[in-house]
């Protein structure tokens, strides 16, 4: 099982370039909230692509601060005080999410908005390693538990929440596949694909919604927290940028982009973003046939949600890509974001073939 160590796994030193006034949030946080005294030890914790993440430790209580990236930002994206909402929302229906602070609009405070909220302690998985010592079966069970939380959450009432305007509701898949078409046209750089064909396809295989709910859209093994005295125990579920109402299936179809499986060709694993690949995790179609037992939906053909989850993926590496091409970014992990964007317009071909 997992050891808390007083290091925090995935913190490291602030980037000058996302560096900020320590002292002026501290000031500002005061106000908010009773501290220890003295300024907070900062550390910037590493991974992500889109929002910046910081640990504020103070003397024995540690805090998390979210805002936006550095640069050109897409109109409506990173808006901190819609991620503060929906996790203050969920508080009361959703035991998972973190123990919200504060939200400041001042951007003279930071340089931007941000929010800030309680850490929740625990093992985070990693690209490579789950961060835990389980056998086989215990990951098994892990994986089933990790689908009844994304259950759960798909289980919400968004009024009970107070998040019935979190999204516009009906109308939802054909939204998102307009949507990501258009931002994908929009961020091509010449050495990647059209993806006119898997857009085509898509357009043409769109289901109706199944139904509309909280679904978080950024569902992956290192979005979640294990209990630091039990790992197969899911105490948090963290970044929430991309949460809204919309088709649960979708959720999955998303989710499931991400899950890199033992059996995958090198290259597709070349590029996994979690240990989805370690013995005992269980297969893509296994987590299908569990989420569909245990919420009661069937999709009616599984491939349009497939083959989107991975065109979603796309966009969102070519997305970043296009801001590192256009030296809006200087992050050198995002130098090669091109070659997954081509992978993946194979692979959504493949499954379109079937």
């Amino acid at each position: 099982m997992a050891v808390e160590h007083s290091a925090v796994p995935g913190a490291r030193e602030v980037r000058d370039e996302d560096s900020f006034d320590v002292a002026a949030v501290d000031t500002w946080l005061r106000v908010q909230t009773t501290l220890p005294e003295g300024l907070p030890e900062v550390r910037q914790f590493s991974g992500g692509a889109s929002n910046l993440t910081y640990l504020l430790r103070y003397p024995g209580h540690d805090l998390i601060l979210r805002r936006p990236p550095v640069g050109t930002k897409a109109k409506g994206a990173h808006d901190m005080g819609r991620e503060f909402r929906i996790q203050q929302g969920l508080a009361p229906v959703f035991p998972y999410v973190p123990k919200m602070v504060a939200h400041c609009n001042d951007e003279a405070v930071l340089g931007s908005e941000f929010y800030v909220m309680e850490r929740i302690a625990g093992t985070i998985p990693r690209r490579s390693e789950l961060g835990v010592d389980l056998t086989p079966e215990q990951i098994r069970q892990l994986c089933h538990t990790l689908i009844d939380t994304l259950v759960d959450l798909h289980q919400v009432d968004p009024a009970a929440a107070g998040l019935a305007d979190l999204g516009r509701g009906e109308g939802y898949v054909e939204r998102q596949v307009a949507g990501w078409s258009a931002r994908y046209r929009k961020a091509k750089t010449w050495n990647v694909p059209s993806y006119e064909r898997v857009m085509a396809w898509l357009e043409a295989n769109r289901p109706a919604d199944v139904r509309i709910c909280v679904i978080h859209n950024d569902f992956r093994l290192d979005n979640v927290v294990l209990a630091p005295d039990d790992a197969l125990r899911v105490v948090g579920v963290l970044d929430w940028e991309l949460a809204t109402l919309g088709d649960p299936l979708m959720d999955l179809g998303s989710a499931l982009a991400y899950w890199v499986q033992a059996d995958d060709d090198w290259a597709f694993r070349r590029f996994r973003l979690q240990p989805s690949d370690v013995p005992g995790m269980v297969s893509r179609d296994e987590i299908v046939r569990y989420y569909c037992e245990k919420s009661g939906l069937e999709p009616a053909n599984w491939a349009f949600y497939e083959v989107f989850g991975l065109f979603r993926l796309a966009v969102i590496a070519q997305q970043i890509y296009y801001r590192y091409h256009h030296k809006q970014t200087r992050n050198p992990r995002f130098k090669n974001l091109w070659l997954p964007v081509n992978l993946l317009e194979r692979r959504c071909r493949r499954i379109m073939g079937r």
